[in-house]
């Protein structure tokens, strides 16, 4: 992989193409892509808990949560590639659109989300080794980020698109010799399958809780992968983007499936009951007891998505950062070190502090919730009255207004604070919590910001009347401002304050 990777780095070193190549692949490959980008290895034993503990309706209702976004970016992308064409992530659309400030506030959240994902990863693969193994998985975990960061040190985005699509199309062949495997690996105890069938087969009252939380929340949360939005900029045409981001919908839906699947499994096998503590382990307890050869396809299956989703997640935020705080303007050996930068405190905090960290991994999608929806509003010409102060107090009041939620629906302060984290999950169909939460969350972002939006707008004509100064439209004089280089050069503030209000 790192032979392939640096190969492949040393023969396509195009500055140019390091932090993008826009307008340059076709539809398999962004397919390929795709699938990389959004199955690392922690869908063994994600999928795996919603099976055991929803049973078939909430595993669906998971997959088809997952595989959704994936084709949204075939219908959401072209309106921002036209509004946007220069660019390559979402927080340049949200610079053009709402302002430097609001793009910065956009931005801390991607890259703050795109970190945890990274520690996610690096978490996932370290349990996927040990449990198949018995070793001690941190050298797997250091070697994987190394080799990553090597290739994509030297080839930037452009050798992570080829080698993501090469590592895609390997894993799927691995897939089918290990399902194949599993399947007839597999002994089923009818008795059990017969006792259980009405919790792991029917319709209950979590899968359809979930029905609402789980969309809003991955569609949301997805957003602010910087990876997706890449692709979505890389394809040549539109109709590439929808040929790409539909057949990887449909593949990752069928690959969550099937390794979903064996929390309902291990039930009818005797090694869990329904509900189980070990509900996320399901996966590997039933591998552990197959023939070595599946284990040994198991184990390269899950390095190889792992490192597709790793480094894709590497170039993105090394793009981020490159695009968002120093505008693309420095030299791309800064850019470089980036890369460094950005894998080892993935890797220190990995090894050292994983479990107490990714406490908090849940907190991505309720603020994605708040934050998302009103930005999006920004690409309907009805919303054109929203500026980026009404974006941020949107999002942030919603954030308040699901602590508050939470303080009454609890009965203390210290509990609303927990909900914010969403500390007790959303695995639970006593607590209402967390459905509410993103109920707010969306919701009160958009109806918070134009409630800002209006005491806004009010304000400015009041001020308007007294000076006698005739306002043009907000967006045209935040493009007009926007392209007055001269004007922004001359005054800092006045150039923050573009979009702003």
């Amino acid at each position: 992989m790192l032979v392939t990777g640096v190969a492949i780095a040393l023969y396509h070193n195009d500055k140019k193409t390091f932090l993008s190549s826009n307008g340059t692949r076709t539809g398999l490959p962004l397919a390929l892509n795709f699938i990389a980008s959004a199955m690392g290895c922690g869908i063994l034993t994600t999928y795996t808990q919603i099976a055991n503990i929803a049973g078939i309706h909430g595993l669906l209702v998971y997959t088809i949560s997952g595989a959704i976004p994936i084709f949204l970016f075939s219908l959401f992308g072209p309106m921002i590639r036209r509004r946007c064409p220069e660019g390559f992530v979402l927080t340049e659309w949200v610079f053009q659109r709402f302002g430097p400030v609001t793009a910065l506030y956009l931005s801390a959240f991607t890259i703050f989300t795109m970190f945890l994902f990274m520690l996610s990863e690096l978490t996932a693969i370290e349990y996927a080794i040990e449990a198949l193994t018995g070793l001690d998985a941190t050298p797997a975990m250091v070697v994987e980020c190394v080799v990553t960061t090597i290739y994509t040190f030297l080839g930037g985005f452009h050798v992570s698109f080829i080698t993501d699509a090469f590592q895609a199309a390997f894993v799927l062949v691995l897939l089918v010799i290990g399902v194949v495997g599993y399947a007839t690996s597999i002994h089923i105890d009818m008795d059990l399958k017969h006792a259980t069938e009405d919790q792991l087969l029917h319709a209950n009252k979590l899968g359809w809780m979930l029905l609402y939380i789980l969309p809003v929340a991955i569609i949301t949360n997805d957003c602010f992968l910087s990876g997706f939005w890449l692709r979505t900029f890389a394809a040549k045409t539109d109709k590439d983007l929808y040929i790409g981001a539909s057949i990887a919908a449909v593949v990752a839906g069928i690959v969550c499936t099937l390794v979903g699947l064996p929390g309902i499994l291990a039930v009818w096998t005797g090694d869990m009951k329904v509900y189980d503590e070990n509900g996320s382990n399901a996966f590997f307890i039933l591998v552990s007891k197959m023939d070595n050869w599946v284990i040994g396809v198991i184990l390269i299956f899950s390095i190889g998505i792992s490192t597709a989703t790793f480094d894709s997640l590497q170039s993105a935020t090394t793009s981020s950062i490159s695009n968002d705080f120093f505008r693309n303007k420095v030299n791309i050996m800064w850019v470089r070190f980036i890369v460094i930068l950005v894998m080892v405190p993935s890797i220190v905090v990995a090894v050292k502090a994983a479990a107490n960290v990714l406490q908090i991994y849940l907190i991505a999608d309720l603020v994605s919730a708040s934050v998302i929806p009103i930005i999006f509003l920004g690409l309907s010409k009805r919303f054109d009255f929203l500026r980026g102060l009404d974006v941020m107090v949107g999002g942030l009041g919603a954030l308040v207004a699901v602590f508050i939620y939470g303080t009454i629906y609890y009965g203390n302060a210290k509990e609303g604070a927990r909900l914010l984290l969403i500390w007790n999950g959303i695995y639970s169909d006593k607590d209402w919590g967390a459905f509410g939460a993103f109920v707010i969350a969306p919701i009160g972002g958009c109806l918070i910001g134009f409630a800002c939006a209006a005491i806004r707008i009010s304000v400015l004509k009041i001020k308007d009347k007294i000076t006698g100064i005739d306002r043009l439209p907000e967006v045209e004089v935040q493009q007009e401002l926007l392209e007055d280089d001269e004007s922004l050069k001359k005054s800092k503030l006045k150039a923050l304050a573009v979009g702003l209000v």
